[in-house]
């Protein structure tokens, strides 16, 4: 067995470089929704030196909510504020010898996409039109994979080790007390869940089915340091490789 494992980072948490030896891909922010350019350069300076893969990570021009605000934008503007994102971060990337792999959303952009299907056809043209060779990241069963699918474009398949679900394979809503995992041992026993068999539980006791390539761990939380390190111990012990 193998999992991918990813990390949303250079949004200015101080776990970034520790993180980073721990993970195999790297989701790194684009400066709209955290983070500016010294945090993106350094995430990107120290993914190089680990040899993560690394991503994008854009979002809605939200910097007020850090990218968690629903928006309903119209197709240009949402090209317009993608592309210049995907433009930032490549330029750095590419400043460092680097290549970009995969596009993630963050926040309801990438909540939105994986229940929106129009606008997760509009994601993947814009991605398209940027890069074709790129790898679409979404929720597993979402609309965005779907969207990817249909478009011909290469899609990895994302779970949660740090998020609860609903009984509809959705990510419990962080406006809900419970959305967030705090306890390690609970997030391991869910990656195990999901790697393992295949299913997540959802906070209503539901079995959900899931099939996922990479598994997420938020950067930019308290425990996500203690998350990693609990995870990566317990997949050698347990003899499934940490792959990109």
């Amino acid at each position: 067995m193998r999992i991918d494992l990813n990390a949303d980072l250079g949004e200015g948490s101080p776990n970034d470089q520790e993180l980073l030896r721990l993970i195999s891909s790297a989701n790194i922010s684009c400066g709209v929704h955290a983070g500016d350019a010294d945090t993106i350069a350094s995430a990107i300076s120290h993914a190089l030196a680990c040899g993560v893969r690394i991503g994008a990570h854009p979002s809605f021009p939200d910097r007020q909510q850090g990218g968690r605000r629903a928006m309903q934008l119209p197709f240009a503007q949402l090209r317009h504020h993608l592309l210049y994102q995907l433009g930032a971060l490549d330029t750095l990337l590419r400043a460092q010898g680097g290549r970009l792999g995969h596009v993630k959303p963050h926040g309801a952009l990438y909540n939105q996409a994986a229940e929106d299907r129009q606008l997760a056809k509009d994601l993947v043209l814009i991605v398209q039109e940027f890069d074709a060779t790129l790898t679409l990241v979404g929720l597993a069963g979402g609309e965005l994979l779907y969207a990817a699918r249909q478009a011909g474009m290469q899609f990895r398949a994302e779970a949660f080790a740090d998020r609860r679900y609903t009984s509809a394979g959705t990510l419990l809503s962080r406006s809900d007390a419970r959305a967030l995992i705090h306890d390690p041992q609970e997030a391991l026993a869910q990656s195990l869940e999901i790697i393992r068999d295949g299913f997540v539980t959802a906070v209503d006791g539901a079995r959900v089915p899931v099939a996922a390539d990479t598994l997420c761990l938020h950067g930019d939380t308290p425990e996500a340091l203690v998350f990693a390190r609990t995870l990566r111990a317990a997949f050698t012990a347990a003899e499934i490789e940490i792959r990109g």
